[in-house]
């Protein structure tokens, strides 16, 4: 069973940085594609951030220029760096990986860091 791990978000002031970190419990390499989402509080879930196997990156239009996702398959690790943080950012964020093969595909989550920016 695959498992997701991320590290603790916090209270940021506006303007200011965090890093979030998500390690797996199995080779990273095993998925397709490994994000971050965040939901704020009655919105839907919203993607942040992909990252692909081949390096490839996605970004919510909302977080570009701002925000940098990375892996090291080395760590089995992927990161979330945030910076010029807005209260708008303010949301539970969810790291994800993705596994599709030409039979399924399947969706892993990790139990959500709570990322706060305000003064």
């Amino acid at each position: 069973q695959v498992q997701l791990v991320e590290s603790e978000g916090g209270l940021v002031q506006p303007g200011g940085s965090l890093r979030l970190s998500c390690a797996a419990s199995g080779s990273i390499f095993s998925f397709n594609a490994m994000g971050w989402y965040r939901q704020a509080p009655g919105k839907q879930r919203e993607l942040v951030a992909a990252i692909t196997r081949g390096l490839s990156t996605n970004y919510a239009d909302s977080v570009k220029g701002r925000f940098t996702i990375s892996r090291d398959n080395a760590k089995n690790t992927v990161y979330l760096q945030m910076n010029s943080l807005k209260p708008e950012d303010t949301a539970v964020y969810y790291c994800n990986a993705k596994v599709v093969t030409t039979v399924y595909a399947y969706d892993y989550w990790g139990q959500g860091t709570q990322v706060t920016v305000s003064s």
